[in-house]
């Protein structure tokens, strides 16, 4: 299995609904996003996908929520925007736009501070 890998990343505030402590407050992040994409083999140039291809459609499905207030942005303005929310909504929309039956999003890393992050991924 091949797996290729962009890092992207976007500034925005939330806070978290329901929770008790500092976060319940508004406060931002610099969030940085890592794609991962598997395929069992390389298309005819050699790749699982071409890097610049990955992280346009990446920066394409963020960008709504650079400089933004994220519980004002949907699908946040219902469900809590916790790192493992915004994750699975990258996970989710990416696999969408790019899966076929060759390649499929395997990873999506989101990290709120250089020592805090979550992920989703599919187990298939």
């Amino acid at each position: 299995m091949y797996e290729a890998t962009i890092e992207t990343h976007f500034s925005s505030a939330h806070r978290l609904r329901h929770y008790s402590g500092e976060c319940e407050r508004l406060h931002g992040h610099n969030w940085n996003v890592q794609v991962s994409i598997a395929s069992e083999k390389l298309n005819g140039l050699g790749m699982v996908v071409d890097f610049k291809e990955l992280k346009g459609k990446t920066n394409a499905l963020i960008g709504k929520f650079d400089h933004q207030y994220l519980n004002e942005v949907p699908p946040f303005t219902e469900l809590n925007p916790t790192t493992e929310n915004i994750a699975k909504y990258i996970f989710d929309e990416l696999s969408r736009i790019i899966n076929t039956d060759s390649i499929k999003v395997s990873k999506v890393t989101v990290w709120e501070s250089p020592t805090c992050y979550a992920s989703y991924f599919s187990d298939q």
